[in-house]
């Protein structure tokens, strides 16, 4: 199968005291048609960063210095504005981290999930409103009028992720760009939207591209998964292979770091993300890593396969 959206060298970065932060550092992977790929990382390893590069929603002092994105065999980076708009929304939609600060508080939530509608099609807004409490109906929201008529503040957390799905679904989109959508969900609620999500993945044969630092997430949702640390790929698996056996030591400690039954105390990686500009020379990881040696410090792994659809980018694999 072919690749429906392919990223090459993608690099972005910001102005910064008269300085280029580079935050994310010739990112390369592409995604299939109907794929559901997990990007894996702690605050900090430019995942977000990513997702907004796909959609070209980078706003000064940052800025993309170098790559391509094709889609559907054209570079989004060389199209005007006014034809990503029309791709944005429409054909690679996007649900937010945290709704409240996504929607807009002064609209209700039926013509915030109209919108797509009326700016995208030529229907007019008694018939799109129809639209928007079909779409709600669709992601599981049973009093559909009351939540048509509410505003974003008026509705809990899951029911205002729920909207944004609705939103990022009116337009039946290609592919669907979820930036931790289970964050500010408690536990069930988690579950209720991981197993809404697979359904809608399946019933709009969608290709999803999910943002997350929750492996937990992952093995609910995705078949592969990209990990990400200080701007570069670590790691690029099918999900089984790096659940079971992680390549690189920190998608090692990603995983090592999830509480498990039976065991008393967290083995989190020690130290933190720094803050971009901050990372060491070399590999990115290796003030935070057990297995680091001398190579480490001079130059960057560069990622490589190793076999069975794996790559990794690390000196522990040979050159």
């Amino acid at each position: 199968m072919e690749n429906l959206i392919e990223i090459k060298n993608l690099r972005v970065g910001f102005e910064k005291g008269g300085k280029f932060l580079e935050a994310l550092k010739g990112i390369s992977f592409s995604v299939k048609k109907g794929e559901k790929l997990a990007i894996v990382g702690e605050s900090g390893s430019g995942k977000t960063l990513l997702a907004l590069s796909i959609l070209r929603l980078i706003e000064p002092p940052g800025k993309i210095t170098d790559g391509e994105i094709i889609y559907k065999k054209e570079d989004l980076l060389k199209l005007w504005e006014e034809e990503v708009r029309k791709i944005r929304g429409k054909e690679i939609a996007m649900v937010f981290q945290e709704p409240l600060s996504s929607l807009n508080p002064v609209l209700t939530i039926g013509y915030q999930v109209a919108e797509p509608f009326l700016i995208h099609t030529k229907i007019g807004k008694k018939e799109a409103i129809e639209k928007a409490k079909e779409l709600l109906k669709l992601v599981s929201i049973s009093d559909v009028e009351r939540v048509a008529s509410a505003y974003p503040h008026e509705l809990s957390g899951g029911m205002r992720q729920r909207a944004m799905i609705a939103m990022a679904l009116a337009l039946n989109p290609e592919i669907l760009l979820a930036d931790e959508p289970t964050t500010a969900l408690d536990v069930t609620l988690q579950a209720q939207f991981l197993n809404l999500l697979n359904d809608l993945v399946m019933g709009f044969s969608l290709t999803l591209i999910l943002i997350t630092h929750d492996f937990g997430v992952v093995s609910e949702t995705c078949d592969r998964v990209v990990v990400l640390y200080g701007g570069t790929i670590c790691e690029d698996s099918p999900k089984v292979d790096i659940i079971r056996s992680p390549l690189h030591p920190y998608t090692k400690g990603l995983l090592n770091s999830i509480p498990k039954s039976g065991e008393k105390e967290l083995k989190p990686i020690r130290g933190q993300v720094p803050p971009i500009g901050r990372f060491p020379s070399g590999c990115p990881f290796r003030d935070r890593c057990d297995s680091a040696f001398e190579k480490c410090s001079k130059k960057m792994p560069q990622l490589k396969e190793i076999g069975n659809g794996r790559k990794v980018a690390c000196f522990l694999y040979g050159e």
